[in-house]
Parts: structure tokens; C-alpha cells; sequence
């Protein structure tokens, strides 16, 4: 790993080169297609299996109540593992990948074992392998989220994270149109009742030795600082490391920001929340109108809804470009402006019926997903000092996790209250993008000092 010295304070990480920080991101690429094809397919598989769309939300709990659980506690005991010759992300990253491979294997298979169309053991086998595929996934992504922060120089940091950006939604876009690519050459998608089509089922493996290679290239290039080098970097003293932190007394001195913006955030997950649960189905029954998840029109409808999800993550790359301009002073009507674009999106699904129309819907959430990317962190960490940043973000992710239990256990009661109409859930997360957008006016920004 090249460097290069810029500063003379020994209490400055020094410049990496851009080899360096390419690599130390390029595992990114195959953990977030694999975090993707997931995602984008999870409705699909568990349809497909037979599962009753009013219970669809009990699967869609597991994903985020994975990363709620596990984020926290890999960057708690990451920040005191020191492995000679591996480091102290890396082995995370490896055992990650590790499970993250296997249980891609057997994730798109849950209904080739004979357990049979809509059997309780069918549906327990895939809830088992979205659990562990999340568990997987959230402990091989975190490390590359912190190595950025261990290792990357303030001057360097913008670039990395844009880097990490690039890469993580190239991902998505890749595992997103794979099942529809597959199709184009010819693969089958369509398959017996009750089994996953072959479409799908090669797009997991696809993505389970993509997610091999990119992760290989990080471990292989990429050198982590000992804890000497790493402290000294930092300006902090080496057993300081090792200190525990009172996590509910960092909550009760959090910068008011922290809440306010964890207040917008939790109207904005739970409508994507919707949209992941709910997108292939409404998207059915509003184009193709089929609710028989079976049908050919179904994983047709379902190919599609891959697409637009490839579509709105190339849409939030070429947005995070505009939003990378935005001053400091401009922040707040910036994010207003891209939630509310994308309540605009999420909406007109539910009126659209034309598949190419939808093109413009997915484009305009895709605005408020990068939205949701940038700021969000921006404006924390412009709050955050002292030695508890990472912790504090660690923290911060609960914003992100528990909106999407909500949601899940909230549609056991709202989604018969919407006519079990899945395009109507899609509605309602246009509704609330809506209530989120109107949120951001209680953030007031502050500057750590």
C-alpha cells in the first residue's frame, strides 16, 4: 500500500494513494450487489414460495433487525481486534463474506428442497436464510465504513466516501437488472410452483462469486494500521482503545440534531420499507394485472421492478454528483426539495399503469434515496467531536433500522386497512416521504466545535 506524507504533525494520517483507496473500497461493490439482489427480490421469493402478502411484513422484520443488532457490536469489539497480518476490519470482512457466499447458495433454493408451495417449512427455511444472508452482509460491510475513517485523511475522506457511493450503487444496478438480463440471453423465468425461476436463482450465484472476487482484492491490497500506528495517527493514547463507553449517557448529551434528524429519517425508511416489500406486487397488479405469483406476468412484473430498482440507484449516483455542490447553508432545502420529489414518485406508482411511465416515478425516488445517502451523515457529523464519533454513528443507524421494524409490524394491521392493496402501500410510502420532507424544517444545523 503506497503512502505518502503531506502533513509533519505526527497526529495526521497520511495520504493514501488512489489505488489505495480504491481497494480499500472495492469489496463494497460485491457486498452491496449481494445486500441488492437480495432486496430487490426478497417480495418475489417469498411470493413466489407462497407466502400471504398480508404476512409479507413478519419477513421483511429480519433485515433490518439483523443490522440493528450486529452493526453496533462489530464496530464495538472491530475497535478492539488487532489479527498480526490480517488487521483489525479485515477478518470481519472475511468471515462476513464468508457466510454471506453460502447462503447465497441456498437463499434462491428455498423452494427446491420439496418442502412444497406455501409449507410452513418452505417459508421458516427462507425467513432462516434472510437472517443469517443479513447478518452476513451487515458484518462484511461494516468494516469498510470504518477502515475509511481509520485510515483516510481529511482532505481524502470526501473521495473516499464518493468512491464508496460509486462503487455501492454500481452494485445495486448490476444485481438489480441481472434476473431481467438472464431473461434477455435466454434463462428461464419462470419455474414450477413454488420454486424460485432459474433467472433469479443464477443471478445469486453471480453474485456470490462477484461478491468472492471484490472482497479478495480489498483483503489482498489493503494494509490496516497497527494499533501503534493507528494511535498515533488518531493523537490518542494506545490503551485508550481499550475504554469502555456509557452508550446511554452518549445518547442523553446527543447534539439535538441527532434526534431531529432521526425524526425524518424514520418517516423516510418506513416508505422504502413499503416499496421493498410491497414494489414487485403493486407493480403486478397495476401493469400486468396478475396477483398470481406464479404466473409468467408475475416474474415478468417482477423483472421489471428489478430494473426500476436499478434504475432509481443510477438515478441517486448521477444525483449525489448535483448534491455534492450543495453549500453548507443550502443543505436543508436541498434535502426538503429531493424527499419531496421522491413523495412524488412513490405516489404517482399508484396512479401509474403504463410500465415505462414508471421510469419517471423510479427516477424521481431514486433522488430522494440519494438524498437520504448524503445528508443525513453530513449533518451529523458536522454536530460530532471528540473521540466518540464512530460510536455515536454506530448508534445512528438505529434511524435506519427501527423505521423498518416499525413498518414491518405496523403493515400486519395497515395493509388490510389499505384493502390488502399493495399498490396502495406504495401510496402510503409516498405519504410518508411526504411527512419526512416537512420534517426537515425541525433540524436546526450545528458545528462541533
Amino acid at each position: 500500500m503506497e503512502q505518502t506524507q503531506t502533513k509533519s504533525s505526527e497526529h495526521k494520517l497520511p495520504r493514501l494513494s488512489m489505488s489505495t483507496i480504491w481497494m480499500m473500497n472495492f469489496g463494497f461493490f460485491g457486498v452491496q450487489m449481494a445486500f441488492s439482489l437480495q432486496s430487490s427480490n426478497m417480495g418475489r421469493i417469498f411470493q413466489t414460495l407462497g407466502a400471504d402478502p398480508t404476512k409479507l411484513g413478519f419477513f421483511f422484520i429480519l433485515p433490518p433487525l439483523a443490522g440493528l443488532v450486529v452493526q453496533p457490536l462489530v464496530g464495538y469489539y472491530s475497535d478492539r481486534t488487532w489479527m498480526p497480518k490480517i488487521g483489525r476490519r479485515l477478518p470481519y470482512l472475511i468471515v462476513g463474506s464468508i457466510v454471506a457466499v453460502i447462503v447465497m447458495a441456498l437463499l434462491p433454493n428455498s423452494g427446491s428442497f420439496g418442502f412444497g408451495f406455501g409449507s410452513v417449512a418452505a417459508l421458516m427455511f427462507g425467513a432462516i436464510t434472510i437472517l443469517f444472508m443479513d447478518l452476513s452482509s451487515n458484518v462484511a460491510m461494516q468494516p469498510f465504513k470504518m477502515m475509511v475513517g481509520d485510515m483516510v485523511n481529511e482532505e481524502q475522506k470526501g473521495f473516499a466516501y464518493s468512491i464508496q457511493s460509486l462503487l455501492s450503487n454500481s452494485g445495486s444496478v448490476l444485481a438489480c437488472i441481472f434476473p431481467y438480463l438472464l431473461t434477455i440471453l435466454g434463462i428461464a423465468n419462470t419455474a414450477p410452483k413454488g420454486e424460485i425461476p432459474p433467472s433469479v436463482v443464477i443471478s445469486f450465484y453471480a453474485g456470490a462469486i462477484i461478491l468472492i472476487i471484490c472482497s479478495l482484492f480489498t483483503v489482498l491490497k489493503v494494509k490496516e494500521y497497527d494499533p501503534a500506528q493507528y494511535a498515533a495517527y488518531h493523537g490518542i493514547k494506545e490503551e485508550s482503545m481499550h475504554e469502555k463507553a456509557n452508550i446511554f449517557k452518549l445518547l442523553k448529551d446527543a447534539p439535538k440534531v441527532f434526534w431531529t434528524i432521526t425524526l425524518v429519517q424514520f418517516f423516510c425508511w418506513m416508505g422504502f420499507q413499503y416499496l421493498w416489500t410491497y414494489g414487485a406486487g403493486a407493480i403486478a397488479k397495476n401493469v400486468w394485472q396478475t396477483v398470481n405469483a406464479s404466473s409468467a406476468a408475475y416474474q415478468e412484473a417482477g423483472n421489471w421492478f428489478g430494473i426500476l430498482s436499478g434504475l432509481y440507484a443510477l438515478a441517486a449516483v448521477a444525483w449525489s454528483f448535483v448534491l455534492t455542490r450543495v453549500p453548507n447553508d443550502k443543505h436543508k432545502p436541498a434535502y426538503t426539495i429531493s424527499l419531496i420529489l421522491g413523495a412524488i414518485g412513490f405516489i404517482s406508482v399508484f396512479f401509474v399503469h403504463d410500465q415505462w411511465f414508471l421510469l419517471v416515478s423510479f427516477i424521481l425516488i431514486g433522488i430522494s434515496w440519494a438524498a437520504m445517502m448524503t445528508f443525513p451523515f453530513t449533518i451529523l457529523t458536522n454536530a460530532l467531536s471528540g473521540s466518540n464519533i464512530g460510536t455515536y454513528l454506530g448508534l445512528f443507524n438505529g434511524s435506519i433500522c427501527l423505521p423498518q421494524i416499525v413498518a414491518s409490524v405496523a403493515s400486519f394491521a395497515v395493509f388490510p386497512l389499505m384493502g390488502s392493496s399493495m399498490p396502495a402501500m406504495i401510496l402510503l410510502a409516498g405519504i410518508l416521504m411526504a411527512i419526512g420532507a416537512i420534517a426537515v424544517n425541525g433540524i436546526t444545523e450545528t458545528y462541533g466545535e
